[in-house]
């Protein structure tokens, strides 16, 4: 009788793939509660409770304290679109040491704030209700910091409120261009709403690669395609994904682009040059994409449009400076606050 192998080799195959899979970055192997429990915060974690639109909803924030001499300041980071307010803390520790007050809210329908069923999403009610937020803390005055679609808020927080914006900085925020005037198709709600349901680890690290890193990837990286691929895929994921896609048709239809030209407040514009964000591109034809997420020109063509800007460029960086050279970001950060 002839022994058989088959068995040895389907048990060698096997063992090999779960050596394989062992091997691989374990991402999502976390999931997270709706507002983000389970997620560890590098700073403790507040709420502030509100009515807003005929319902009771939460922001969580970080509100950090000076480390270093206190210079009666405060910045207020507000967080772009894959992001949250825990993605700043490399600024948040560098902004602390140099005696500033440090707010990070998270904005309703992200991280840890409220994933309400129903929302009618404008850039104007997410800075309302930040203001509350501000005077809830009794801050009157404060430099705002936004970057991505965070940008896109700190410029209509700052045309809104601007005798209590001390200072205006953009990091490379989204909206410096207007994608559905330049032929961006426009995706329904039910669209995008389907299109986040799919949404996993594999495609977050794709993307964040391409777009925020410049191609590149660093192990530091990992834990917040975690945080957002966690998030995504825990038990409230349906309600997750309803309002990224209730906020993705604000951040389309919504352009702050027009009124740059209005802001009153000193603005200073950080730009990595290598950036290439630009909201539809993905479903455009090829001869719009190619017209669209051009941050090297972008920065330059805005910082004409906003009266008294400064543009400070970060050459080869992508979407995301303060993440991927985090000890010169916040250096030229702190320095530019002091300048102005």
């Amino acid at each position: 009788m002839r022994p058989t192998s088959g068995p040895k080799k389907s048990l060698a195959a096997l063992l090999a793939s779960v050596t394989l899979f062992s091997a691989a970055p374990a991402f999502a192997a976390t999931t997270y509660g709706e507002q983000l429990e389970g997620f560890q915060y590098p700073f403790p974690l507040q709420r502030f409770s509100f009515s807003s639109q005929q319902q009771t909803l939460s922001m969580g924030y970080m509100d950090v304290r000076p480390t270093g001499r206190a210079n009666g300041q405060t910045v207020v980071l507000l967080h772009g679109k894959n992001f949250c307010g825990a993605t700043w803390e490399g600024s948040i520790r560098a902004l602390s040491q140099a005696g500033y007050r440090v707010v990070a809210p998270d904005q309703i329908g992200f991280c840890t704030a409220s994933k309400p069923d129903n929302y009618q999403y404008s850039f104007q009610q997410l800075a309302d209700n930040t203001h509350q937020l501000l005077a809830h803390l009794g801050i009157k005055r404060a430099t705002i910091v936004g970057h991505s679609t965070g940008g896109m808020l700190a410029t209509r927080y700052a045309l809104m409120y601007p005798a209590e914006t001390q200072q205006l900085v953009l990091v490379n925020p989204i909206g410096l261009e207007d994608w559905k005037a330049k032929g961006a198709p426009w995706r329904s709600v039910d669209q995008w709403y389907q299109r986040e349901l799919k949404l996993d680890a594999a495609g977050i690290k794709k993307y964040e690669q391409h777009t925020y890193y410049s191609g590149q990837w660093k192990p530091e990286y990992d834990k917040w395609v975690d945080m957002l691929a966690g998030l995504n895929a825990g038990p409230g994921h349906k309600k997750v994904a309803w309002n990224s896609a209730l906020i993705y048709d604000m951040i389309f239809t919504q352009p702050v682009f027009y009124e740059f030209g209005d802001l009153k407040v000193p603005t200073t514009l950080m730009i990595g040059t290598a950036d290439t964000t630009a909201i539809g591109s993905d479903i455009a034809s090829p001869e719009v994409k190619a017209t669209l997420g051009h941050y090297e020109v972008l920065g330059k063509e805005v910082a004409k449009r906003i009266p008294g800007a400064r543009l400070i460029e970060f050459p080869g960086m992508g979407h995301a400076p303060q993440m991927e050279s985090p000890d010169r970001f916040n250096q030229t950060l702190i320095e530019a606050l002091a300048q102005r």
